[in-house]
C-alpha cells in the first residue's frame, strides 16, 4: 500500500497546552480511518496540520510525499467543523467558489452528491438546518479529487436521516487511490465503514490498527473497545 500522510515526532502547542505529543502515523490509501477520541484529545488540532493551516511545533509531516505546504493543499480536502458557509450565499455561489479555489473540484460530481442529498442549488444556507448544511459540506468537500480526505466530525450535532445520508455517501464516494480520515466520538454510527482506527488521548496515539483484527481479537465491537479505551 501506499502512504498518503506520514507524520513523524509531531507536537503542536498552544502556549502552555500541548494538543499533540510526539505523534507518529501512518495513513496508506484504499482506506477508511477513523480518528476517534472524546472532545480535546488533539483530533482537530492533528486535522488542521495536515491541512496546512496549522504549522507543528516540532517534527514532520508529509502528505503524497511532500512536507505540508503549497502542494499538499492541492490534494487534500479538508472539512472542518467550523461553520464557514456564509448565510448570504446560495448553493450555486458556492459551487462557484469551489471551482474557482480548486482545480481538483468536478461541479458535475457535486450536483450528483447534491441530489443525493436533496439540496438544490437556488437554495440559500440561511435557510438550511443543522444537518442539510453538514450534507453540503460533504458533498463539496467530497466532489474534489484529492488524495486524503479529512472530515472533523462530520455526524457531530446532526438528525438521523442525515448522519445515514451522510456515511452512505462517504463511502459511495470512496476511491481506491485516496485515503479517508474521519474524526468522531459517534462510533457506533461509523463502525461498519472503518477499515482503521486510531484512537488518540490528550494529543497522544493510545490505540492504533485494523478494525476488524481488534473485532477478532477483542471480541467486541469497536464501539465497546472505544468505551473501554476511555472509560475503563
Amino acid at each position: 500500500m501506499t502512504s498518503v500522510l506520514i507524520a513523524e515526532n509531531v507536537s503542536k502547542g498552544f502556549f502552555r497546552n500541548k494538543a499533540l505529543h510526539d505523534l507518529d502515523l501512518e495513513i496508506e490509501e484504499g482506506k477508511v480511518y477513523g480518528l476517534l477520541g472524546p472532545n480535546g484529545s488533539g483530533k482537530t488540532t492533528f486535522f488542521k496540520i495536515a491541512a496546512g493551516l496549522f504549522k507543528p511545533t516540532s517534527g514532520r509531516m508529509t502528505v503524497n510525499g511532500h512536507p505540508i505546504g503549497a502542494e499538499t493543499k492541492k490534494c487534500t480536502a479538508f472539512m472542518p467543523t467550523d461553520d464557514y458557509l456564509f448565510g448570504w450565499m446560495k448553493i450555486n455561489r458556492i459551487l462557484d467558489f469551489y471551482a474557482d479555489m480548486y482545480e481538483d473540484f468536478d461541479r458535475n460530481k457535486a450536483l450528483e452528491y447534491l441530489t443525493f442529498m436533496e439540496l438544490q442549488e437556488d437554495m440559500k444556507v440561511s435557510s438550511l438546518s443543522t444537518g442539510m448544511k453538514a450534507r453540503l459540506k460533504l458533498s463539496v468537500t467530497m466532489a474534489r479529487k484529492a488524495r486524503l480526505y479529512l472530515l472533523d466530525e462530520p455526524l457531530n450535532g446532526i438528525d438521523p436521516i442525515s448522519r445515514e445520508k451522510i456515511i452512505k455517501m462517504i463511502m459511495g464516494a470512496f476511491r481506491d487511490d485516496c485515503a479517508v480520515i474521519i474524526s468522531s466520538h459517534l462510533v457506533s454510527e461509523l463502525e461498519t465503514v472503518l477499515d482503521e482506527v486510531i484512537f488518540l488521548d490528550h494529543g497522544t496515539v493510545v490505540l492504533a490498527g485494523d478494525a476488524e483484527k481488534f473485532r477478532m481479537e477483542k471480541s467486541c465491537s469497536i464501539e465497546a473497545l472505544y468505551k473501554e479505551v476511555y472509560h475503563g
